[in-house]
């Protein structure tokens, strides 16, 4: 929603290490020896549901204005329950449409294979919300920055979920104003949520279509309710 010349230039005037967010599959990026790629891995389900509400907090004129667009006019979305299951069963052209239970199978499944790359780091949303000390002190390992243990107790609270979204003004992506609310952009934060949504015979139809979408392994890693 920038000109890529002003995200350029404002890159190219870091002099520090630059961090740059994208939902864009790696073999859809530049990939350079000296970058690190690190891709969060969330069940499918809970990314379903986080993609339905963060939907409703874009403000579609505001995204319009910014790529110079006519604001589309949008059909009234099924309820959450009946979208879920068609983000389940969708059927196209996949790199076309990510934001889909077979574009984020993709998405993951491209990461998946290059999880040994010395530069390729898989991380688990889970771990994110349940051992965030223990993520982000990985993390640090990899990228080859020292832990400050002065600093480091007031860095891990600082990272947390509540945290941001109580200083959503400063950490969510809204500097545009595409975001109608920014505290709303971090709705809830937990797993589960997707399935709690499915009736037990939708859920053995997730199990299925998604069997024949990725490795065993990797749905093993991602679901982790030792199901796969």
């Amino acid at each position: 929603m920038q000109p890529k010349e002003e995200v350029a230039a404002l890159l190219e005037a870091q002099t520090h290490r630059r961090v740059i967010k994208t939902h864009t599959p790696l073999d859809g990026v530049p990939l350079d020896d000296r970058a690190t790629y690190i891709v969060v891995g969330r069940h499918p389900l809970d990314v379903a549901v986080s993609l339905y509400h963060h939907s409703d907090n874009i403000d579609r004129r505001r995204m319009a204005e910014l790529t110079g667009q006519s604001e589309a006019p949008r059909r009234p979305r099924p309820p959450l329950h009946e979208w879920l299951l068609g983000f389940i069963d969708w059927e196209g052209d996949t790199r076309a449409w990510l934001d889909t239970l077979p574009g984020a199978m993709l998405h993951l499944s491209d990461a998946w294979a290059r999880r040994h790359d010395p530069n390729v780091v898989l991380m688990h949303y889970d771990d994110l919300v349940t051992d965030l000390d223990g993520a982000m002190r990985r993390l640090s390992g990899v990228l080859g920055i020292p832990v400050d243990e002065a600093r480091w107790p007031a860095l891990v609270p600082a990272a947390t979920f509540d945290a941001m979204r109580e200083s959503a003004g400063a950490s969510a992506p809204a500097g545009l104003g595409v975001l109608k609310d920014p505290a709303a952009f971090f709705r809830h934060g937990v797993s589960g949520d997707g399935l709690a949504l499915l009736s037990a015979d939708e859920l053995v139809h997730y199990r299925d279509r998604v069997a024949g979408m990725a490795p065993a392994d990797m749905l093993a890693w991602l679901h982790r309710d030792g199901m796969d």
